[in-house]
């Protein structure tokens, strides 16, 4: 098969969807791999990494998406590749559909099979090729938290540990999964008083057993989360529905009780993220506020850490994008039923259920698809 890599376009990011690594792999495997020239460069990875391991250097992403059976990326594909995705070929990326009718029907109408990294799922119940970005992101949650917290960017003024005699930033993480757990240690390792709400009791329990009052938990009742934000310096939303829009847990009514200064970090922004006041920003402008809350809504955090985000992602996709090379995406994912899952739309026809309730789009059974 011929894999195609392209640069991605959206703005401020720069990571790249294959790794020199993954594409030896492929090359190995006997395929041919094609990379835009200057794709990596945004991770530390050069022209000369790809060469040396067998991959070709095109001038043009054109090049790349009329030539590839399969393009291997890491954003969702903007407006412009759109319209070089085409019938009979394979896009493998993150998409995140449920919150983007536009992008929904730029893919039906192209006719591509779409597999989203997002809803990837694996035996435990989880979303192995979510997760490297997830942890990513969390770590990176309180860090830019703190950041937007200082005065001269509109926050507060609190110091996140506090100092001897004045007490640490308050810090509440909406969310005890990937995300949030990774978003309490950061915070709490930063000295931070740390309070994490989810609905789940079994996972509460598990984070109260590991962490050991590390931060503490709470059930995430609407009465407990609209008390707690009045109190918090920051506040990370944390929140996924495999594949779906993300609730809308604080109102902008309630901004109003917020501490003036106080700060939101949606990493749940890519999913149209779950607080009502939340748009999509960019690493460039970053931050915009609302009845005096301060808005961190960037919809690529991962692509602020290039490097460490494009090796891990690598180092998940790289099984599944060569499954599906090797076997072709039909054979692949009937051979793997969580593979399967990441199916979202194929010859026009939508296979997601959740972007289809989100977007009230009629959807077709991927297993239908895969054995047709």
């Amino acid at each position: 098969m011929k894999i195609g890599c392209p640069k991605e376009i959206k703005a401020q990011e720069f990571r790249v969807g294959l790794t020199p690594a993954a594409a030896r792999e492929a090359v190995a495997h006997g395929h041919e791999v094609m990379i835009e020239t200057g794709a990596g460069a945004g991770a530390g990875f050069t022209d000369d990494d790809y060469l040396g391991v067998g991959a070709h250097i095109v001038d043009t992403a054109e090049e790349v998406f009329a030539k590839a059976g399969m393009i291997v990326k890491v954003k969702e594909p903007q407006a412009v590749e759109r319209k070089r995705l085409r019938e009979g070929q394979v896009l493998f990326t993150y998409l995140h559909l449920a919150p983007d009718p536009e992008q929904t029907r730029d893919l039906l109408d192209s006719g591509v099979t779409a597999i989203a990294y997002e809803t990837v799922t694996d035996a435990a119940g989880g979303l192995p090729l979510l997760a490297p970005m997830s942890e990513v992101a969390g770590r990176l949650a309180p860090q830019v938290g703190a950041w937007a917290l200082q005065k001269a960017n509109g926050g507060r003024g609190v110091l996140m540990g506090g100092v001897p005699g004045v007490g640490p930033a308050d810090v509440v993480v909406i969310g005890g999964g990937v995300v949030g757990t990774q978003a309490a240690r950061v915070a709490a390792g930063m000295g931070a008083d740390v309070t994490v709400l989810d609905r789940s009791l079994p996972r509460l329990r598990y984070l109260d057993d590991v962490y050991r009052g590390v931060f503490k938990t709470r059930y995430a009742s609407a009465d407990a989360t609209a008390h707690l934000i009045t109190t918090a310096d920051l506040v990370i939303g944390a929140v996924l529905i495999p594949g779906a829009a993300a609730p809308k847990l604080v109102t902008k009514a309630q901004l109003s009780t917020m501490k003036r200064g106080a700060v939101i970090v949606d990493v749940a922004i890519d999913q149209g993220g779950c607080f009502e006041t939340s748009h999509a920003t960019t690493h460039e402008n970053p931050i915009y506020e609302v009845d005096g809350v301060v808005h961190y809504c960037v919809a690529n955090m991962p692509g602020a850490v290039a490097r460490t985000s494009t090796i891990a992602l690598g180092n998940a996709t790289m099984p599944y994008m060569l499954a599906l090379a090797d076997k072709g995406w039909q054979a692949a994912c009937r051979d793997d039923a969580h593979l399967l899952a990441g199916l979202n739309t194929h010859a026009g026809k939508l296979t997601n259920y959740a972007v289809g309730r989100a977007l009230g789009i009629d959807v077709v059974s991927p297993s239908v698809i895969v054995k047709a």
